[in-house]
């Protein structure tokens, strides 16, 4: 891809990414007036089944839109995701710059929030996912620049298998501390029951966020990034 063909596609999907964070953010303007009129916190205030619904299907077309625009833009799989985590990461930060804007909420770095409703509630520090945010546009940086340079690349599988790990421990920091919660009252098989989970939110106010367990979930990403980072160099020396 041509550098400059590469900046204007680059800018053009970060406008997409930021106008997209600016959407979701209004979404959840409108939803916290109506149900946090005096400032959101825990646990959640009820809300009903068709609200309820709305916001997981919601999440559901954020993410297929995200990948669409991937997968259009993208030559090959590597690229299509790459474009996707750099939009999903991009997306990710300026929801939380406009909410900081409009609302202005979170209060702090530290503030806990509900991350995401798929497969089950993810909470955690807004600092937590803005880390992973940067984290997948070093990953999707690397990706898009050398693998245009590069024509042959074979992924190692101790690369994949150290960013599939890390992610599932970054994931697993985020439901651990609801997880805690809900294993205190209900079974493991319960944990990703909707109904189950949803009326334990109605009671469930956070207490620690694990971050060793998120720390070495980033670890593990950054060491899959450098042996990925590592190979594109190798390739593209040779």
């Amino acid at each position: 891809m041509h550098s400059q063909s590469f900046r204007i596609i680059l800018s053009l999907m970060t406008i997409f990414s930021i106008a997209m964070g600016y959407l979701e953010s209004a979404v959840v303007v409108y939803l916290r007036e109506i149900y946090y009129p005096l400032g959101f916190r825990f646990p959640i205030t009820p809300m009903s089944d068709r609200i309820g619904i709305t916001e997981i299907l919601r999440e559901i077309s954020t993410i297929i839109m995200l990948l669409a625009i991937g997968f259009l833009t993208g030559k090959n799989l590597r690229q299509k995701i790459a474009w996707f985590i750099y939009c999903f990461a991009v997306w990710d930060i300026f929801y939380y710059v406009f909410l900081r804007v409009l609302i202005p909420w979170p209060e702090s770095f530290f503030t806990w929030d509900i991350l995401f409703l798929i497969p089950m509630a993810w909470t955690g520090p807004v600092l937590a996912p803005i880390i992973v945010s940067i984290t997948m546009i070093l990953m999707a940086t690397v990706i898009l620049y050398y693998d245009e340079k590069v024509t042959r690349l074979k992924i190692s599988w101790v690369i994949g298998i150290l960013i599939i790990a890390g992610s599932l421990l970054i994931f697993t920091s985020f439901i651990w501390d609801l997880s805690a919660f809900l294993l205190r009252q209900y079974s493991v098989s319960a944990i990703f029951e909707t109904d189950i989970v949803y009326a334990a939110l109605q009671q469930y106010v956070p207490s620690a966020f694990n971050w060793p367990l998120f720390a070495g979930g980033e670890l593990t990403l950054f060491a899959g990034l450098y042996f990925l980072y590592s190979a594109y160099r190798k390739a593209h020396i040779l």
